[in-house]
């Protein structure tokens, strides 16, 4: 109705939050049945930090996700050479192949020396290749150590550090 006119008469947007410039790229691995456990949602939490997530498949290519298809922009290439800050690791589904291709990504990002963010049962995955063993709903990996995270305020201040 508003096109119609010649007028700028549309409703304005009063109050209008824009988002938060991205300042870094960290890769997401795509997992089936993608879980980020007790911290709920935290691909909102990343973004208000400033980090943009490029999903990393771990399979054919894309992903059904609660009904969305995630579609892969990045690869294993993107963090070999640099163009990724981090790997987020979510919780998923258990199969091996699957399960071998999330440690394959792991295991790339710890030895390029990408910080790593794991949710869920990822939080075991990841640990298996620091050889170290974390009790925690998430975890952040970075040079050999491993700290546990309990809350998203911890998330956020972990994230706003990078």
């Amino acid at each position: 109705m508003y096109a119609q006119r010649k007028t700028s008469a549309a409703p304005r947007r009063n109050g209008y939050n824009r988002p938060v410039p991205t300042r870094l790229r960290m890769g997401l691995v795509m997992r089936r049945d993608m879980d980020f456990g007790e911290l709920g949602d935290v691909e909102g939490a990343l973004r208000a930090e400033g980090v943009g997530l490029a999903p990393i498949s771990t399979g054919d290519g894309s992903l059904i996700s609660g009904g969305m298809t995630v579609l892969a922009t990045a690869t294993a290439k993107d963090i070999a050479e640099g163009r990724l800050k981090g790997l987020v690791v979510p919780g998923g589904s258990t199969d091996q192949a699957g399960l071998a291709a999330v440690r394959a990504l792991v295991e790339l990002a710890r030895a390029n020396g990408l910080l790593i963010l794991a949710f869920d049962s990822g939080v075991a995955v990841a640990g298996e290749v620091f050889g170290v063993s974390v009790e925690a709903p998430a975890a952040v990996f970075a040079e050999g150590k491993a700290q546990p995270l309990a809350e998203r305020a911890a998330l956020s201040a972990v994230v706003a550090a990078l």
